[in-house]
């Protein structure tokens, strides 16, 4: 249905109406337990039509160890906020700091001045002073809030916040719990950084020896093994490196309590248990899985989808996800690993008191794969063949495909090899990794060229009219591009167009897919159906069914060896304008991740409409997380006037520079 600017100006005027109404019947049938250990009683949620916030410092002890957090009254997570859908909420925040705060209230459609981001949106919780957040309650869900400022959030300053709707929901349940997943460092978000700038591997205890070498020449012959090795150095990244900040120094919580603490929701057999995840980690991504008992994904973000069974969901940073689970006469284990495997979190879902299950043993640690290369399909076009020219190599140039592996036992022998600096782990002949680059970059240039005129390259035909393989970096930041359609499952590579984006990135694609369809390296070899971005149909369709009349490609950039992060190669300090939305357009709005990393993209004020060939109930997303070497698409409905962030939910990433600014102009009064 296609809608005028004065009606979804309506609209909102609607939706903001709803406020009037008062907070009704009682909230929910159920008081979620939260953050409670086995025997305790359910925590209490705050509600009503004003809740009284604090936030102040607080020792927080883990595992026999005590640190500095910031917390909302008094814990970690803070309390639970349940609201309804139909009332205006009040929320006064004390701020007991002696430094700057605030609330962003994540998934939330609200007032620009509301959305809690300092220095876009307001100006900041002072020290020592009260700010009241008020705004009317629109939707229904699952949600969550956190600090807004610094390393806040790193540091505790996170909650669940749960709408209860005014229609009835299309599932029923018994039970209700809230599992919140987070991590926690002693060390301080600035010591973290520090450590990332100066080598941004520091965390990553799991990258592949030269014994690993060694024992894959043994299976799979010394080319094989060296050209796999050189894809990897030319893109300067480890097969390994799935998360900057890693088990090492963090410890993973599920309700603000470790695996010994054991965290437990308690049920009556036959009962219908609803389990709303939240995955408020820092830096982490986590895969989640009960042993023996299937789930059945009712909401993502908050919105209802038609109902899928899964053994096993991936969840980033900024994401909830709804399940439905009818356990048996037994305990169950709760189990969250971390995606690069180096820690979990676990709690127990048990029929009495003081039951436990046993914990999964850990998954092996995963490595990337073609596909995060941007390498996946590319294989046949003879330009892009990764190892072409490997053949006599210098020394200096072979031992450049070495770089970032850990020597180990097999220290020794490697020694031996030209070209090693032993000592700090790092290669020489850096000047044939740029050579290397340019003649990337040449290479992609001719499968331009070549797409352009319609060729034929390596036995991989090239559509001139982008039919079969697209042409990237037409869009920018800076206006239209020629309309390429939604990027959908099934549909062909798009080979990286000749701009890099600069210096700030380093590790360019060489083309890129949609991947909705797949669940993501670190899962080959699992049995079991896991959930992935194609299965998510919404119950209702979103209200704007209008084509896109304009598309913007926004590139996810980023320098893993200056540990640095960005939209199209330019930090947020380093973007002089926003990005511009016309007040009541619809837009398309085209994801290129150009790193070899998971990013969660997370846009403030809007809903992203997920194009993923579920026609008109394609799902709604406030955070869509997207995949190495991946493109995807988002329609938007520019509804919301103001100024609004978008940033990748890893905060690390955030607070180095992946956000951007989108100012949705002023409407035009008739």
């Amino acid at each position: 249905m296609n809608m005028t600017k004065h009606e979804i100006f309506s609209r909102r005027q609607l939706l903001k109406s709803a406020g009037a109404v008062g907070l009704g019947a009682a909230l929910g049938r159920f008081a979620p337990a939260y953050a409670g250990t086995t025997g305790q009683a359910q925590s209490p949620a705050l509600s009503g039509n004003v809740i009284d916030l604090e936030i102040d410092d607080l020792p927080f002890k883990v595992n026999g160890r005590t640190g500095s957090a910031i917390a909302m009254n008094g814990t970690v997570p803070g309390p639970l906020i349940r609201l309804r859908e139909g009332q205006e909420a009040v929320l006064r925040v004390n701020n007991r700091l002696k430094e700057t705060s605030s609330i962003h209230w994540h998934g939330l459609i609200l007032p620009p001045a509301m959305d809690g981001v300092p220095g876009v949106s307001f100006a900041g919780i002072q020290p020592q002073s009260v700010f009241t957040y008020r705004f009317p309650v629109t939707q229904s869900g699952t949600y969550w809030a956190h600090s807004h400022s610094g390393g806040q959030e790193l540091l505790g300053l996170y909650f669940p916040l749960i709408i209860d709707p005014i229609e009835p929901e299309p599932f029923q349940y018994e039970r209700d719990y809230v599992v919140m997943f987070s991590d926690w460092s002693f060390e301080s978000p600035e010591a973290i950084i520090s450590r990332l700038k100066k080598r941004s591997g520091y965390y990553n205890y799991d990258r592949r020896t030269m014994a690993d070498f060694f024992r894959d020449v043994g299976r799979n012959g010394f080319s094989a093994t060296f050209k796999e090795r050189w894809d990897w150095s030319k893109m300067r990244m480890d097969p390994t490196d799935f998360a900057d900040v890693t088990g090492y120094t963090y410890t993973y919580l599920m309700n603000g309590l470790t695996p010994e603490a054991n965290w437990t929701g308690l049920f009556k057999p036959g009962e219908r248990v609803r389990l709303r995840f939240i995955d408020a980690g820092a830096m982490t991504y986590f895969d989640v899985r009960i042993p023996g008992l299937k789930m059945t994904v009712v909401q993502a973000h908050g919105q209802n989808v038609k109902p899928v069974e899964v053994d096993e969901f991936r969840i980033g940073p900024g994401e909830t996800y709804d399940v439905i689970v009818q356990p048996e006469d037994r305990a169950y284990t709760i189990f969250s690993e971390a995606m690069d495997r180096s820690g979990y979190t676990r709690g127990t879902l048990a029929p009495r008191a003081g039951m436990t299950a046993e914990v999964p043993p850990r998954r092996p640690r995963p490595l990337r794969t073609m596909a995060d290369m941007g390498m996946s399909g590319m294989e046949g076009m003879g330009g892009a063949k990764a190892s072409e020219g490997m053949k006599g190599m210098e020394g200096a140039k072979a031992t450049e495909g070495m770089k970032g592996m850990d020597m180990g036992a097999a220290g020794k022998k490697a020694e031996k090899m030209p070209g090693m600096d032993m000592a700090g782990h790092d290669m020489k002949g850096m000047d044939a990794a740029e050579k290397s680059r340019q003649r990337i970059s040449a290479q992609r240039q001719t499968a331009i060229d070549a797409a352009r005129k319609g060729g034929d390259m390596g036995g991989m035909k090239m559509d001139a009219k982008m039919g079969a393989m697209k042409m990237g970096g037409t869009g920018g930041t800076g206006g239209p591009s020629a309309l390429m359609g939604p990027s959908l499952p099934g549909s062909p590579p798009v080979m990286h167009g000749p701009d890099t984006h600069g210096a700030g990135n380093s590790s360019v694609a060489m083309s890129e897919i949609n991947r909705l369809d797949d669940p993501g390296s670190g899962f080959e070899g699992v049995e079991g159906k896991i959930l992935v971005y194609s299965d998510l149909q919404s119950v209702t369709p979103f209200y704007d069914q209008r084509e896109p009349e304009r598309e913007i490609e926004l590139h996810i950039t980023g320098n893993m060896e200056r540990y640095s992060w960005s939209f199209d190669g330019k930090k947020y300090s380093e973007a002089k304008q926003p990005i511009a939305f016309r007040y009541g357009e619809r837009l398309r709005l085209i994801l290129v991740n150009d790193t070899m990393m998971e990013h969660p993209i997370h846009l403030h004020g809007m809903w992203m409409v997920l194009e993923n060939g579920q026609g008109a109930n394609q799902p709604l997303l406030h955070t869509v997380s997207v995949k190495p070497a991946e493109r995807l698409s988002v329609a938007i409905t520019a509804d919301a006037p103001g100024q609004w962030v978008m940033h990748c939910h890893l905060l690390l990433h955030m607070e180095l520079g992946m956000l951007r600014v989108i100012e949705v102009s002023p409407e035009v009064k008739s």
